[in-house]
């Protein structure tokens, strides 16, 4: 059998076609069963719906991731990017508000506190340093040389330029908007009367901080409490202070002092008459109330103008009579033989030799300024023997007398709200013999003003002690005392000062005031030169009194200190004591034989709404009295708490600043009530030239304030 030879495998017979479908060409027919079933599917499937359906869940994914980041920012990542925020566009500032009011006893604002504005720069966003240097030269004072190194090369984010600027210049500066410079708010201290207690007073520093006075020791109470507060910024830098809801302005407690201003004045009035006329170091007066313990006057000069409190020196500020500790002198003896009496030592008749005015004792010689033999014990006093004094110091003893000295106060602080020294009173242990004789006639010993007046105010009050106040608040009226000496010998004691004054040899013949009787104590203290290590030439010349002799209602005290022209207490002090009783006497209305119906020049006329107005006081002569705050204006204006040259109507003060439109209405013995907030007057009430209200007329004189 023939075959023929095959080279490869038959394969089928088959045709190998392509047929487009819907998954393209290229599908061969062995799969056309499948595309056939594939085409029905498609066919049957609603692909808009897909479409709709794909594009939610595109929407929706997206949604969730957005979630997912919100949820994230605020849960995870939100604390971190608040407090960024925060630190961007919020802030807290430690805010000092505006400080308490101090007022006199009859509601005479003494000082108080209004709104100014301080210039400040930032450094870093200055654009131009010789533009702002050249701008804020002249508008400041400053110079512009200086200013320009000054901010240039300052590292700092923040500067104050100048502090408490006037009106004008802070209008100037906002006018300017030169960038990284502005204004921000303070609050400034003024005094409407001037340097009427200026000592006492004290002041307030540029960061309105008190320094020195009433405005240190109540800094708890007069100034604000510094509050943290949000600060919101917005994009031009201007600040929001976000207030929470019953949240106030922080402010200092207002104080009411016992001081009446008149009273003030007549004692600043007096004592600068005296230390002028005798050319003295300084000169001082205390005026008390006797059965309060209210202190109504505190006097001092040279005076202090706690307004310009840079320009003075510290020796001019300084509260000499609660700082100053010095020997009294003979005006210490009343409470020698007040001691003697109440044990019994000696009696108002009991003979004492004064040795004919010397007496040389154990290398101690003591001397009197007259010559005297023996005496009796109240003519001791009335004569102001040292002699006398030294020999019933003797008969005390020293823990007696100590005990005693102890009790009314000498060697203590009184507790007043003003810084005090306690003076020198040596321990029992540390007298000797010649302590105790010394002591007795004003030396070995050193007081201040304030422990000699709380002394003679225990005299006063029949022997209790009672103490001083200067706050009107605190109520000690009532408060249980302790008694020192007894009625009869208190009284012997004031019967023995009135003898000084009222008989004719007495020391103190010139303190007499007409109407009334006074009683009172002389005192000429020896001053101990340290370099010398002994007693010098220079002298403290004082007077303590009190009137009415028989029921005493006030208590002045006086120091001169080193008066040249004279020395003697009887002849320098003494003459103040009687000018200042003379206008108190009128003033208090207890003057007797009609004394009381001649008012001086220098009263008060109360009105309706408790106010005094129209203080129309007395000029007097005062060359040396130039402030140098005020060297400009006239003499009639440099008088202590002088209110002089009055406007004789209500003056225009309509765009003023504070400070001088309360000064134009207190030389009317008017201190308006001011209402608003700002440094510039925009409104007032009465109008400008309507005129003072009469006495017994209810009148509210009130100023409104804003920034524009």
């Amino acid at each position: 059998m023939f075959t023929l030879p095959s080279r490869k495998r038959h394969r089928p017979n088959t045709v190998k076609t392509r047929s487009r479908g819907f998954f393209g060409n290229g599908v061969s027919h062995k799969s056309g069963a499948g595309l056939r079933d594939m085409r029905g599917w498609a066919d049957k499937v609603d692909w808009a719906k897909v479409r709709i359906n794909m594009v939610v869940c595109v929407f929706g994914l997206l949604w969730l991731a957005i979630w997912g980041r919100a949820w994230y920012l605020q849960m995870i990542d939100g604390p971190r990017l608040a407090e960024r925020a925060r630190r961007q566009h919020i802030s807290s500032e430690l805010v000092t508000g505006r400080r308490g009011m101090i007022y006199d006893r009859g509601g005479q604002i003494l000082a108080r506190s209004v709104e100014v504005r301080s210039v400040y720069a930032k450094p870093r966003e200055i654009q131009d340093f010789l533009v702002v240097a050249n701008t804020l030269g002249p508008a400041l004072g400053m110079d512009s040389q200086e200013l320009y190194d000054r901010l240039s090369r300052s590292k700092r984010n923040f500067e104050y330029i100048k502090r408490k600027v006037d009106d004008y210049t802070a209008e100037v500066v906002r006018k300017a908007g030169l960038p990284g410079i502005g204004l921000s708010r303070e609050y400034d201290r003024i005094y409407p009367f001037r340097h009427m207690a200026g000592q006492l007073l004290g002041f307030v520093d540029v960061d309105g901080r008190g320094r020195e006075g009433v405005e240190s020791s109540l800094e708890s109470r007069l100034g604000s409490i510094p509050t943290r507060r949000i600060v919101q910024r917005a994009p031009g830098g201007r600040r929001f202070y976000l207030h929470e809801e019953g949240q106030a302005e922080p402010r200092g407690q207002d104080v009411s002092l016992t001081i009446d201003v008149q009273m003030q004045f007549f004692a600043e009035e007096a004592v600068s008459r005296a230390a002028q006329e005798f050319d003295a170091r300084w000169s001082g007066a205390l005026v008390v109330d006797v059965p309060t313990g209210d202190i109504l006057a505190w006097a001092q000069y040279p005076f202090f103008n706690p307004n310009s409190y840079s320009e003075s020196s510290p020796l001019i500020r300084r509260n000499r009579l609660s700082l100053d500790a010095l020997e009294p002198g003979s005006t210490f003896k009343p409470f020698v033989m007040a001691t003697a009496l109440q044990e019994r030592k000696v009696t108002p008749s009991t003979m004492i030799d004064c040795e004919n005015g010397k007496w040389e004792t154990k290398n101690f010689t003591i001397r009197d300024t007259s010559n005297h033999g023996s005496l009796p014990a109240a003519k001791v006093l009335r004569y102001s023997s040292n002699i006398g004094m030294a020999k019933i110091g003797l008969l005390l003893g020293v823990p007696t007398y100590y005990r005693y000295l102890h009790a009314m106060g000498f060697g203590e602080r009184t507790g007043l709200p003003i810084a005090e020294i306690k003076g020198i009173l040596h321990r029992p242990r540390d007298w000797s013999e010649v302590d105790i004789m010394s002591t007795s006639f004003g030396q070995s010993v050193s007081v201040t003003g304030l422990q000699m007046a709380q002394a003679y105010l225990t005299l006063l009050n029949n022997g209790f002690y009672r103490p001083l106040r200067l706050i009107k608040e605190d109520n000690n009226v009532d408060e249980p005392r302790e008694r020192v000496f007894s009625e009869q010998t208190a009284r012997t004691v004031l019967q023995m000062m009135c003898d000084v004054v009222q008989e004719n040899d007495g020391t103190g013949k010139r303190a007499r005031v007409d109407g009334v009787t006074v009683g009172g104590k002389t005192g000429t203290a020896q001053k101990a030169d340290h370099r010398a290590g002994t007693y010098g030439q220079k002298r403290l010349a004082s007077f303590v009194g009190f009137f009415p002799a028989d029921k005493p209602r006030y208590l002045i005290l006086v120091m001169v200190d080193e008066p040249n022209r004279n020395q003697f207490g009887g002849v320098v002090a003494a003459p103040v004591f009687r000018e200042i009783a003379t206008r108190v006497v009128a003033y208090s209305g207890i003057a007797q034989n009609g004394m009381a119906s001649a008012k001086p020049s220098g009263t008060a006329v109360p009105t309706g709404n408790g106010r005094r107005r129209g203080l129309k006081l007395a000029s007097i002569d005062v060359p040396n009295l130039v402030d140098n705050a005020d060297s400009g204006r006239e003499p009639s204006m440099q008088l202590p708490g002088h209110l002089a040259k009055a406007p004789e109507r209500v003056p225009d003060v309509m765009g003023k600043s504070v400070r001088s439109a309360v000064e134009l209405f207190a030389r009317a013995g008017v201190v308006p009530e001011l209402k608003g907030t700002g440094s510039r007057v925009v409104r007032q009430s009465p109008q400008a030239g309507s005129s003072w209200a009469e006495e017994g007329k209810d009148t509210e004189y009130i100023l409104w304030l804003s920034e524009r």
